[in-house]
């Protein structure tokens, strides 16, 4: 059992949580994943380690929720338990000194991409940060993202903050303005992604994705985030997660991405369905807040 120690709302149904798992700290880096088992009925799903205390045994992670498990593990609060939470998961994040490079961020995958982001800054290398979302109240990270980079800029799709458009159209800026760039990281929805690497690739920029979205039991046991990258067969979570964006087949990877999707919306359905009883939580001391 893993305690809430923190819950905090960064924006419409996006929320952060500090999670007590003493020996996971000691070995995370930035690209690395946890899976998590909310109850002992639920399903396993991977987050990405956001940060992490070694001293206090606690990793962050930042929940979207979108589905079944996500919107239940929204429920939980300061001091219910996770009934599973294991990890470090998958490779960590390539982190060199290239020079100048910029972290992309699209929606909650701006959450992935921070740790990647303060990786590379304590490298020395200069970084510029885009953090993509629909509108303003959906913006995650702004300020920890100034501390850890030399600039941050900001895409909504309705120009209510930042540049009206998409992180490619910010991208595009800053490689026409002549700024030389040695390298892009790209964490967001598997399109983000593809349009990202498209837009380097004939500029030959180094590019890497993170291909998360996409894992079911993050062991390389279920086969479901098989992927080619460069023509091979590869697993998102054992191989991954990041992986070389010139070289992943992502239309083969966006059907591959909906294959669950029927599945998804049904389990979705009925955990809307179900009364929001109290024992749908999991208590670590029951009995100590009414509920």
């Amino acid at each position: 059992m893993h305690r809430i120690v923190r819950k905090y709302s960064l924006a419409p149904h996006i929320t952060e949580f500090v999670i007590e798992a003493p020996l996971i700290p000691r070995k995370r880096k930035p690209g690395h994943f946890v899976i998590v088992r909310v109850d002992e009925h639920g399903e396993r799903i991977p987050l990405t380690i956001v940060d992490a205390d070694p001293e206090q045994g606690t990793i962050t992670l930042i929940v979207q929720a979108v589905g079944k498990t996500t919107k239940l593990m929204s429920t939980y609060e300061e001091g219910d338990c996770l009934r599973d939470v294991v990890g470090p998961l998958g490779n960590p994040c390539p982190i060199e000194h290239f020079g100048t490079t910029v972290c992309i961020g699209g929606g909650v995958g701006t959450a992935e991409v921070f740790p990647i982001a303060k990786a590379l800054r304590e490298k020395g290398n200069t970084v510029y940060t885009i953090i993509g979302a629909r509108s303003e109240n959906l913006v995650i990270l702004e300020r920890e993202m100034e501390r850890c980079c030399d600039a941050v800029s900001i895409t909504t799709e309705d120009g209510s903050k930042g540049r009206r458009g998409f992180v490619t159209d910010e991208l595009r800026a800053m490689i026409t303005s002549g700024l030389h760039l040695d390298a892009v990281y790209a964490i967001g929805p598997v399109a983000m992604m593809k349009a990202v690497s498209e837009l380097t690739k004939p500029c030959k920029i180094k590019t890497y994705v993170s291909l998360n979205p996409i894992m079911l039991d993050g062991t390389g046991m279920c086969g479901g985030c098989r992927v080619t990258v460069g023509g091979e067969m590869k697993f998102a979570c054992v191989d991954g997660p990041e992986f070389d964006g010139h070289l992943v087949d992502y239309d083969e990877l966006i059907k591959r991405n909906n294959t669950y999707r029927d599945l998804e919306k049904l389990a979705d359905e009925a955990f809307e369905r179900m009364p929001k009883r109290e024992e749908t939580l999991q208590e670590c001391n029951p009995g100590v807040r009414g509920r």
